[in-house]
């Protein structure tokens, strides 16, 4: 997952580049369409930030089912070891991912700000 999002977020880590190619200088004005180039480099950044933000809360969604799953099981098997320690990875997988969430809204906030 955090590969996956590493990847997705080039665009938000590149968003100054981005503006500074899409922006014309003075001798393009006339071949380039600025408004319609910031146009479309704030839809990828919306379909970015939107893809993102559902892969992540898809992946909570999935690894919380899990996790309750594996605490009914617990529950009748008290002493299971290897139960236990599938639990907690499970519990730590899912910290991790909420973590992302909130990574995800400071990565959001900071392109937003630049892009403005």
């Amino acid at each position: 997952l955090q590969e996956l999002l590493r990847v997705m977020r080039t665009i938000d880590d590149r968003i100054v580049h981005e503006l500074n190619t899409t922006i014309p200088t003075a001798s393009f004005v006339g071949k380039v369409d600025p408004g319609q180039t910031c146009k479309e480099l704030y839809q990828s950044l919306m379909d970015a930030h939107t893809n993102r933000e559902r892969i992540i809360k898809n992946c909570i969604s999935q690894t919380s089912a899990v996790v309750k799953t594996l605490k009914e099981e617990r529950e009748k098997a008290h002493e299971d070891a290897a139960l236990l320690k599938q639990l907690r990875k499970e519990q730590t997988k899912l910290k991790l991912m909420q973590s992302e969430l909130n990574v995800e809204e400071v990565v959001n906030d900071r392109s937003w700000k630049v892009l403005s």
